[in-house]
């Protein structure tokens, strides 16, 4: 297709590229992402507006890049908060320690930052409005989804009847309860939790801290994440009979478990939920033309702040293998890679988050006392204090199967973003501003006669081209491509490992494969491109 929504009016069938059903957050970076690719996108949602529901509060650098290739990442920081971290507390109400960032800005971007989900919603969907190949349709209702071997179609209530939808993809990004997942027919596995949990997202608050706080005080485990212009969320472990998970949490219970921190009153709560937690994963995230995402692939407890950044993930990773098969470069082998790729990431992160529950929020004494004695004694010792602060416990995002071949560097994992100074244009920038935000071809001090050869192969992808400048000499040969210098020591460490060698990028920004200039490898099958289907064809229809 063209990029463009083709509306025939309310008695015909719209059709589209892709269709998104859920206008959260995830939804709505998905269908950034798509319309940034050029493709047409149609949004549907049963609710009348977005949420004003502040149920995410923290987003990391790597979901801000995300934003960034969408195009709306000016949006996305003018709400957040740049935060510094989270820093952890012992029973005893010490501090033990504070996890931050190993290299600030390693992604161009603040590493965890507060925000409000209303205020992202609001954003998000601004943007969208403004594209013209995105429609968003507010009031409209998932009633039925079928599928064959060209496309998906989407019978939907709305206010005035039924409305079909028609697209070649449809993606379910509609929460824990997917109804995408329920007419796919996909369960779900893993556990539920009989802690039960008060939320409380309150206004006019004193906190100003720019980094979350965990509270390891096994008589009430809580945490604290100051948000902007005085909001402030506040979770708090329940003690049986206080409150039931899915009832109303009375305010004289909110009030009383905030009075050591501040007064309230009750035009100050904005939220205020007592729920449970769940450790849940799709059995499976694709069938046929259907795709999960976010909380409809897979939900976890908050305590890694990762349940919405793992849902940008999920978009990064799926949205331009979607373009891409759509414009002939890929073939459909392309999509398989989405879980293969994303699921073990977000299980270990949903087993992560479980642990983290376990261990930081334990309400036993005994085990709270054992964890801040092993904690102190760990940030006595230099590599031990790292791996707490540098949150090496997190699960690293390499991919080992999926679009990425073996090499002699790593492969499958993100290259960060540095600043660097291109040549051509004078100018320092971040990467992905130099580069863009489709395939790229970098070629790491190699020779500058041998670009043609390495570009033989990746023909149906057309990378951009740039060399990076290794040491303190500059390319002599005209037949160069774009030059990348490094200014502050950013493009040098991200690099290294590939010096001597052409690396490709990926559009999300995962190495997919790189080679010694003697040893071009044949990436055909391994990135499953179509070489039947040149490069630079219009979208298909």
């Amino acid at each position: 297709m063209d990029g463009t929504v083709v509306d025939p009016g309310d008695s015909g069938v719209l059709t589209a590229d892709v269709a998104v059903v859920g206008a959260g957050p995830v939804g709505m970076t998905a269908a950034a992402l798509l319309a940034a690719d050029g493709l047409s996108v149609v949004v549907v949602e049963r609710n009348p507006v977005t949420s004003d529901a502040p149920k995410a509060i923290s987003i990391d650098d790597e979901a801000l890049r995300v934003y960034q290739a969408a195009g709306c990442a000016e949006r996305v920081l003018r709400i957040i908060v740049p935060g510094t971290g989270t820093r952890y507390y012992g029973a005893d109400g010490e501090p033990l320690f504070q996890a931050r960032a190993e290299v600030p800005y390693r992604f161009g971007h603040p590493f965890k930052n507060p925000f409000a989900q209303p205020d992202l919603e609001r954003e998000l969907l601004a943007h969208l409005r403004a594209d013209p190949r995105v429609s968003v349709l507010m009031r409209t209702e998932l009633a039925g989804l079928r599928q064959d071997a060209t496309g998906v179609e989407l019978v939907c209530r709305t206010a005035g009847g039924v409305r079909t939808i028609r697209a070649a993809y449809a993606l379910g990004c509609d929460g824990g309860r997917s109804t995408v997942r329920d007419r796919l027919g996909v369960g779900m596995s893993g556990r539920g939790f009989d802690d039960v949990w008060l939320v409380a997202d309150v206004l006019g608050d004193p906190h100003t801290e720019r980094y979350g706080m965990h509270h390891g005080d096994p008589r009430r485990p809580h945490v604290i994440v100051p948000g902007r212009e005085g909001r402030c969320r506040y979770e708090f472990h329940l003690h049986p009979g206080e409150c039931a998970a899915g009832q109303q949490p009375p305010f004289e219970l909110v009030r009383r478990l905030l009075e050591p921190f501040r007064t309230l009153t009750p035009d100050q709560v904005q939220r205020a939920v007592a729920y449970r937690f769940h450790a849940l994963v799709a059995d499976s995230w694709r069938v046929g033309r259907c795709f999960l995402l976010g909380d409809a692939a897979h939900m976890m407890p908050p305590f890694a702040g990762q349940g919405l950044n793992s849902g940008i993930r999920d978009a990064a990773n799926l949205c331009w293998k979607i373009a891409g098969v759509l414009r002939g470069t890929l073939t459909d082998a392309a999509l398989d890679t989405y879980e293969t790729e994303r699921r073990p990431h977000a299980e270990a992160t949903v087993a992560l988050s479980a642990k983290l529950g376990r261990i930081v929020m334990t309400t036993n004494p005994r085990l709270a006392r054992r964890r801040d004695a092993v904690v102190r004694a760990m940030m006595r010792s230099p590599d031990k204090r790292a791996y707490l602060e540098h949150m090496r416990y997190r699960p690293p995002q390499r991919y080992r199967d999926g679009l990425v071949a073996p090499g002699g560097a790593p492969t499958g994992v993100m290259l960060g973003q540095p600043r660097v100074f291109d040549v051509d244009h004078g100018r320092t920038r971040l990467l992905d501003e130099v580069v863009g935000h489709g395939w790229a071809l970098l070629g790491v001090g190699v020779p500058e006669s041998g670009y043609g050869r390495a570009l033989d192969a990746l023909r149906p992808l057309d990378p951009v081209v740039a060399h990076v400048a290794v040491g303190d000499v500059l390319p002599a040969s005209p037949a160069a491509p774009r030059v990348l210098v490094d200014v502050d020591g950013g493009l040098e460490a991200e690099t290294a490992a590939y010096r001597g060698r052409y690396v490709l990028l990926r559009p999300d920004r995962f190495v997919a494969a790189c080679w010694p200039p003697d040893a071009p490898p044949d990436l055909a099958e391994t990135l499953a491109l179509d070489r039947a289907v040149p490069a630079g064809l219009p979208l298909a229809g």
